[in-house]
């Protein structure tokens, strides 16, 4: 019987230590789940990282896989994230090839994705822009009407929210 395939965001505190984000990617592969996004940072505890890894998986897969990321001894706590409790993040560079012409209706943009341009040359104009996924994509959607030169994304970084965070707070 086929099951879908859905996104899965998890939240690894790990050891801070060398090789455990080897170990731990490692053990995605070998078992045959391709990351779509990965991010690594200190936490406030300088013995501890977090990874947050997004990937496709069924029900059934992805429960083993958290299994099998429990059992690593460098492996903290692994907290699977989802609408109601995750907050996610996602930052966007983009180098747009622009003369004095667009620049104008490309700040208009900017400004209402409350983005920033950050670095503005001649010809060309590097924006930043942070946000949901769905709102990063928006804005390329929206900035393809120009001359894209480069994009560069972070990926999806995320966090577990406390129960009295808003709805509105997450969807910026």
């Amino acid at each position: 019987m086929y099951r879908p395939l859905t996104k899965n965001i998890v939240s690894v505190l790990v050891q801070n230590k060398a090789n455990v984000l080897a170990r731990v990617v490692n053990m995605f592969g070998q078992r045959g789940f391709n990351i779509d996004s990965l991010t690594v940072s200190a936490t406030n505890d300088p013995k501890i990282s977090r990874i947050t890894i997004v990937f496709d998986a069924t029900e059934t897969s992805m429960q083993q896989i958290i299994t099998q990321t429990e059992k690593l001894e460098v492996v903290e706590s692994v907290t699977v994230l989802n609408r109601q409790n995750g907050l996610y993040r996602d930052m966007l560079l983009m180098r747009v090839s622009a003369g004095p012409e667009d620049r104008e209706a490309i700040k208009n943009i900017v400004d209402i994705y409350r983005g920033k341009i950050v670095d503005l040359s001649r010809d060309s104009l590097i924006i930043e822009l942070t946000g949901t996924p769905q709102k990063i994509n928006g804005f390329i959607d929206v900035m393809e009407d120009f001359s894209i030169a480069e994009v560069c994304r972070t990926g999806i970084t995320a966090i577990e929210v406390a129960d009295n965070v808003g709805e509105g707070d997450r969807d910026d």
